[in-house]
């Protein structure tokens, strides 16, 4: 139904209009009383050999929604009910902010991806808490945090920390991200120096609650061997508790859309089919060279259960989706987990 009906009329709108299109009658539909039992049961599947834990949380699923779909924890309650095993909202930041210009969000359907250059885009990490304090589900929820726009990077860890104050009742894990291609300077901030010292004082503040919350640093897929040596290295020395590949890539050189068509759109990061085989790169290099030391948390292309599987083998112990969910539909997280638990049966 979804690729007859439903995605033809959502590609007719503008990338954006159609994601708020799709926002808002979620919200109308998943909450009908009358249907609310109908899309649980229709969505719902879960197995004993799909539940894990990782970094001291237990996940009924590996299968999570990636930051990005739903940054200010408007439809946590509507997205659980799809049968996620997490889901990580943001990014957000101390202050509200409108990201950068429209149009920003574009379809590459040859390549099935996406191109985005959002900026962030969110009400401000005060205003999610307002809603995470109503929400009724249990599911695990990750905290997905950066910087604002007007904030320079020697006063980055300010707003990382203001974050992490914020949201630490609320969330059962956190990312740091620097690792977005649409923040001016953000990525300088994955430097070997600069990221330790932002990583320590992170840690340190988390440290000190009662109750810490795993620490996770989200990285860019465009990162050299080098710097993915320095990530193993900043890791184990922070001491933070795992990693998520990757972000979304600067790298245009294999995509199939016609060239002109690419540099009309602009700038962004590409996600989608076209980001599954680096990602993966990252992944099993992350995992072979440090030895297994850290978890961590696949994405890039996942588009069906081998999508998944290819990112375990390599080395994550979970894993997210956004774009292919926009391609194949709310139903493909059913199908990945039911590809997943006959995989892991056979283990």
């Amino acid at each position: 139904m979804y690729k007859a009906i439903i995605k033809p009329l959502l590609f007719r709108k503008n990338a954006e209009d159609a994601h708020h299109f799709t926002f808002s009658w979620i919200k109308k539909i998943f909450n009908l009383p009358l249907l609310k039992p109908i899309i649980n049961g229709f969505f719902s599947y879960e197995n004993p050999v799909l539940e894990r834990e990782v970094f001291g949380l237990k996940f009924k699923n590996p299968v999570g929604l990636a930051a990005g779909f739903d940054k200010d924890a408007k439809l946590i309650d509507e997205m659980a009910m799809l049968g996620f095993g997490f889901i990580e909202i943001g990014t957000l930041t101390p202050r509200p902010q409108e990201g950068n210009p429209l149009p920003r969000l574009f379809r590459l359907p040859k390549d099935q991806s996406l191109i985005n250059r959002m900026g962030f885009n969110n009400g401000g990490v005060d205003e999610a808490v307002f809603r995470l304090k109503k929400r009724k589900t249990s599911i695990i929820i990750g905290g997905n945090i950066g910087k604002n726009k007007s904030t320079p990077n020697d006063h980055a860890v300010d707003d990382y920390l203001y974050c992490l104050e914020t949201l630490h009742p609320y969330v059962d894990y956190f990312v740091v991200n620097v690792s977005s291609p649409n923040t001016p300077n953000l990525r300088d901030l994955q430097e070997k120096e600069p990221l330790k010292n932002l990583l320590t004082e992170v840690k340190k503040a988390n440290d000190k609650k009662k109750k810490p919350k795993p620490i996770l640093l989200k990285i860019a897929p465009d990162l050299t061997v080098g710097q993915l040596d320095d990530i193993i290295e900043i890791v184990m020395e922070t001491k933070i508790d795992g990693v998520i590949a990757t972000n979304t890539t600067i790298d245009r050189s294999n995509l199939k859309t016609a060239e002109e068509e690419v540099k009309a759109i602009g700038a962004g990061g590409v996600s989608g089919r076209i980001l599954a085989k680096r990602s993966t790169e990252v992944i099993r290099y992350l995992a072979s060279q440090s030895n297994h030391a850290f978890p961590i948390i696949g994405v890039g292309g996942i588009f069906n259960a081998k999508d998944a599987i290819n990112k375990l083998e390599a080395g994550a112990s979970l894993v997210q989706v956004y774009s292919g969910m926009i391609y194949e539909g709310p139903g493909m997280v059913k199908s990945i987990k039911k590809g997943l638990a006959e995989y892991l049966g056979k283990q």
